[in-house]
């Protein structure tokens, strides 16, 4: 049997890779030019500004709820110590039970 290697990546370089993977097909669509295709390549430019917008915004977003998130359940845990630590227990013995009938 082989394990199965997942890469596990931060939200910034996820943001990055597809920032490098932009501006290799906007490399790639510039060096590609036919004399008819400019007004294409313009609309093409103007599609991937606009995603990379978008994921740009949708990065902060997410980073902002999260953040968030996690001053709440902060907040919580201070405000609840003993709950909290018995339900982190729970969920251990659980997770530690369903793993191990798995294997």
């Amino acid at each position: 049997m082989s394990a199965k290697k997942t890469a596990i990546e931060t939200p910034e370089q996820v943001v990055e890779h597809l920032r490098s993977l932009i501006a290799e097909a906007e490399k790639t669509l510039g060096s590609n030019l036919s004399e008819g295709s400019s007004e294409k390549l313009g609309v093409i430019r103007e599609r991937l500004a606009e995603v990379k917008e978008r994921v740009e915004e949708g990065y902060q977003v997410a980073r902002e709820k999260i953040t968030a998130g996690a001053r709440q359940a902060d907040t919580v845990i201070r405000a609840h110590p003993y709950e909290s630590l018995a339900i982190a227990l729970g969920v251990g013995v659980l997770l530690g039970a369903f793993l191990r009938r798995n294997d």
